[in-house]
């Protein structure tokens, strides 16, 4: 079986000075191997073409037979690592936690510990007859969400 600590090795070597950034690498029992980027500006076909072109020399076929699938993260697929969420800052996400709750609001801030997302909230001021929508932010550790992914808008 091919493994998966050589071919994130190859990848990250096609990486260098590039504005792409590796979201996973899985290889299975039977040797298929996927490999997912991602950039800020979305993945381009020609470089999916090229870094499994640059896949295939470092692997010898002759050694192992392998199938090769190169692609970009899924849009609308969860984030898997943090420069998603660094690139996603200012967007509107969607969040399902542990406890099976779902929220939808803008992320506002990531760091390798925890998130942060902006969401309306109806609050009802003292006195008033009827909730007001106010921004609220709510910080998430990762540890505490089952997935956090991009929310595809038509607006």
């Amino acid at each position: 079986m091919i493994d998966k600590k050589i071919v994130s090795g190859i990848v990250n070597e096609w990486l260098e000075d590039k504005d792409y950034f590796l979201v996973d690498v899985s290889v299975s029992p039977d040797d298929k191997i996927v490999v997912e980027i991602d950039h800020a500006e979305g993945v381009w076909i020609d470089d999916c073409v090229e870094l499994s072109r640059f896949i295939e020399s470092k692997l010898d076929r002759e050694e192992e037979d392998y199938e090769l699938e190169v692609g970009s993260a899924g849009i609308g697929q969860p984030f898997k690592v943090l420069q998603q969420y660094l690139i996603h800052i200012g967007k509107d996400v969607e969040v399902l936690t542990r406890e099976g709750k779902k929220l939808e609001g803008v992320l506002k801030d990531a760091n390798e510990e925890t998130m942060t997302v902006t969401v309306m909230k109806k609050v009802k001021p003292e006195g008033a007859k009827r909730p007001k929508l106010v921004e609220e932010d709510v910080t998430f550790k990762y540890e505490e969400i089952k997935y956090t992914k991009y929310l595809i808008s038509f607006k």
